[in-house]
């Protein structure tokens, strides 16, 4: 990867092929019918990183893509008539199962830079009657929504991938209210990538080479003005992650990690 617009070209496209013709496998860096082999798996990969039945049973199944590393919404506390923003929002998961805490007085708005990934949660958004949720197609370093607009902004796996990732936690600052919050599942660096790995454009659109440490994100989000910043690192994610790239020993490079942080006030 040379530059920040060819790594965005590379994750749209891989991005864009997976909303055409589902996952890949989700999150692995591998080839097709490696690890995913129809819904019924999918459902499995949504299970093991955190979500209930009664989430996955909610939501249309086409919009989960089993691409994550986590369940934010099971970490931001969303309460009802709040404004929240997805970003990475994919084929919507997130977001649908964001707007049934919210309700009818609130209001979630996902951001995507795949235009297909949009297209194809726009659509299922309109077929299932999602009356309080918009798709708008946007990078997520450059977002299209207005100043102090949010209560929460959650994520799922996404900010990984972007070259600009100071750019991201400057954005979610300007866009959340004054004592807003986010509420993040990301991969993070546990130590320092392979030589071979590094510019391994499959390891870097597959949630694994972009990942920063837990000390740099904790650097960035508080030189955006956040505080009571937290990256929590979940154990239990070693199994999925694993699962990524069998025999690789992957697990001891990344981890997902739960990351909050709040705007003062």
């Amino acid at each position: 990867m040379k530059n920040d617009e060819e790594i965005r070209s590379r994750v749209r496209e891989r991005y864009g092929h997976i909303a055409k013709n589902g996952s890949d496998c989700g999150c692995s860096p591998v080839k097709p019918t490696c690890c995913c082999r129809g819904k019924s798996e999918t459902e499995i990969q949504a299970e093991k990183i955190g979500y209930t039945d009664n989430e996955r049973q909610s939501v249309p199944s086409e919009a989960n893509l089993g691409l994550g590393c986590g369940n934010p919404g099971a970490i931001a506390a969303l309460q009802t008539g709040e404004f929240v923003l997805d970003l990475g929002a994919g084929g919507g998961f997130d977001c649908f199962l964001a707007s049934r805490k919210v309700g009818e007085t609130g209001r979630v708005i996902g951001v995507d830079m795949t235009p297909d990934m949009v297209s194809r949660a726009r659509t299922i958004a309109a077929r299932e009657g999602y009356r309080n949720v918009e798709f708008r197609l946007g990078e997520i370093e450059h977002l299209p929504v207005a100043d102090s607009l949010f209560d929460a902004v959650i994520s799922n796996c996404v900010i990984n991938l972007s070259p600009e990732k100071a750019q991201v936690y400057n954005e979610m600052f300007r866009v959340l209210k004054p004592g807003g919050r986010i509420a993040l599942s990301d991969t993070v660096r546990l130590k320092d990538f392979p030589e071979a790995w590094k510019n391994n454009h499959d390891m870097l659109c597959s949630c694994v080479t972009g990942s920063a440490s837990p000390t740099e994100i904790e650097e960035m989000l508080r030189s955006a003005g956040f505080i009571h910043i937290e990256v929590r690192l979940k154990p239990e994610s070693r199994e999925v992650i694993k699962s990524w790239l069998p025999n690789s020993g992957i697990e001891e490079y990344i981890a997902s990690a739960e990351i909050i942080a709040r705007k003062p006030i």
